[in-house]
């Protein structure tokens, strides 16, 4: 009986919800109270714009436009049902995007909807995809509708930050380029502009490198992966994957559709036990490794003293750059323990040839770490990139040049400012999306512990109370994370980034005077109306009822 019970709630659960897919109304209404919230919303007292088959879209003729137009003809028909066209000149009923030289910020966008159209206006075409963004999710999206009124409105809207990002760590489990591009639409959907996209580390290499062929034949399989949180039980089942450089290519095409760069990341000297695995001789030890199946950090890292080393990662950068051509590229640098560079002569005799001295808080070994990053970080300067590194790199003598990552909370981010770095928080107390999203963890997956809620990440302040405004200028902006190790399915990602990326949203876009997490919460319940829309998974933790009744289900 109890079966039957269930099955019976849950065939009405999927009726409901297809109901409510399928639902008609003559008339939607749309609301401008978005995620993240426009700068300013001003009501005007004129007729509204009547949106419906009849309005045509109409681009300026410049690069990334007609593509813009395209976006805004599909989020109307997803949303609404309502089959706009695109086409050129004077027209009535018009959606018009064109470029505003006017508008002074490089992603800001201009919006008036009166009863003759709707001008959506940007100095760049990612100001007025921007803007499309803000009338997509104003749209009503539960309901098919012949018509939309559109309430007449000028808003005006810029970006806090100009580096505002998501990573994914395909390194621990790997995911397909299908779920890569829905993460993209997930960070275009939240005015997000950069994807930090992790591709090696000691349990999978991802990227094919044609110089070094072994790094995917070999570094992109594990023979196992251990149970749990380090357990000693493994399931010896072999698992891997790796993405081609024309799959690289397609998806860097399809971010750069959205105004996005993907910024890619290749670890060293540590997390590298996936190459030393393809290539042994490039370690101190000459090996042999395997591809890790634990979790954490390994004591194997690349060796410092030799030059195939270089020669090795200087091939693997000419490949990844030439791949993606972000002005960034991401080397790690962080948890490279040095007990192996301790006891190798060539490192030792690395030490002594530059005059590495130990001082009263490194010893010689970390800051041969300094030496290594800023030979990789002269050698992108050379090809006109720059370097994003962890926190840790700042503690190794790296030169200023360097952009930092800060994980390890936001203090070492303000201690790198004021040296002359500049910044990217990623604090792993509220930036880890990986880690539980409640306290109460019974009915949760299985994930890496801690937790972080989503009204945590929406109070971060990524520039602290009494930094200098020299100091603050240094801070580009922030992201979160979604390492893997416990995430191996994309529902499970989807579950962890939903809903916090809408509070990192407003916390990346919309200035601190206008936040506020209790009218956060309303404009949150419009967005998930979306999520459902594109049937993604995502936390109830933000409505307790609703979570609640989830788990008593069973």
């Amino acid at each position: 009986m109890e079966m039957k019970k269930l099955y019976s709630l849950i065939c009405l659960t999927i009726g409901i919800l297809v109901a409510s897919v399928l639902t008609s109304n003559a008339q939607g209404t749309a609301d401008y109270q978005v995620i993240p919230l426009p700068d300013q919303i001003t009501m005007q007292k004129g007729k509204p714009f009547v949106l419906d088959k009849n309005t045509v879209i109409v681009a300026d003729n410049e690069d990334g436009m007609a593509r813009n137009a395209q976006f805004l003809q599909e989020y109307i028909r997803a949303n609404t049902g309502i089959e706009v066209q695109t086409g050129s000149g004077k027209v009535k009923n018009a959606i018009t995007l064109k470029l505003d030289k006017t508008i002074a910020a490089i992603e800001g966008y201009r919006v008036s909807v009166g009863q003759k159209g709707i001008s959506i206006g940007g100095s760049t075409p990612a100001g007025v995809f921007y803007g499309i963004q803000m009338l997509r999710k104003a749209l009503p999206c539960d309901t098919l509708c012949e018509q939309v009124v559109m309430p007449a409105a000028d808003i005006s809207d810029s970006p806090r930050f100009g580096y505002r990002g998501m990573h994914l760590d395909v390194a621990r489990h790997f995911f397909d380029t299908d779920f890569v591009k829905e993460y993209i639409d997930l960070l275009a959907m939240h005015n997000m502009n950069v994807l930090h996209f992790h591709l090696t580390d000691d349990q999978g290499w991802r990227i094919e490198i044609k110089r070094y062929p072994k790094l995917t034949e070999v570094g992109a399989y594990r023979s196992g992966t251990v149970l749990g949180r380090n357990s000693n039980v493994d399931d010896h089942i072999r698992y891997g994957g790796y993405y081609t450089q024309e799959q690289l290519r397609d998806i860097v095409k399809y971010a750069q559709e959205r105004h996005i760069t993907v910024i890619p990341e290749i670890e060293m000297p540590g997390h590298m036990l996936a190459a030393l695995a393809s290539y042994p001789e490039l370690g101190c030890t000459g090996g042999p490794y395997q591809v890790g199946h634990y979790w954490g950090v390994y004591t194997d890292i690349l060796c410092a003293g030799k030059e195939e080393t270089f020669t090795f990662l200087k091939g693997v950068l000419d490949e990844v750059m030439d791949i993606f051509p972000s002005e960034f590229i991401h080397i790690g640098g962080d948890e490279a323990p040095k007990q192996k560079w301790e006891k190798c002569p060539l490192c030792q005799k690395r030490i002594e040839e530059m005059h590495i001295k130990a001082n009263g808080e490194q010893s010689a070994e970390n800051l041969l770490q300094g030496y290594f990053t800023n030979r990789i970080n002269d050698y992108l300067r050379q090809h006109g990139r720059r370097l994003i590194g962890w926190d840790e790199i700042t503690e190794c003598g790296v030169d200023k040049s360097a952009t930092v990552m800060s994980w390890r909370g936001s203090k070492p981010g303000i201690e790198a400012a004021k040296l002359g770095h500049d910044v990217i928080m990623a604090p792993s107390d509220v930036a880890y999306f990986d880690k539980y999203q409640t306290e109460d963890t019974y009915f949760e997956p299985k994930l890496i512990g801690g937790n972080i809620s989503v009204e945590k990440v929406y109070n971060y302040e990524p520039v602290a109370e009494g930094v200098a405004a020299e100091d603050a200028n240094h801070i580009l902006g922030m992201q979160a994370n979604l390492w893997t190790e416990y995430i191996h399915v994309k529902q499970l990602a989807e579950y962890q980034v939903l809903p916090r990326m809408a509070a990192l949203a407003e916390v990346q876009w919309t200035a601190p005077a206008k936040k506020d997490y209790q009218q956060f919460l309303p404009r949150l319940d419009k967005l998930v109306r979306l999520y459902r829309q594109y049937g993604l998974t995502y936390g109830l933790h933000v409505w307790p009822e609703l979570y609640k009744q989830n788990r008593e289900v069973f």
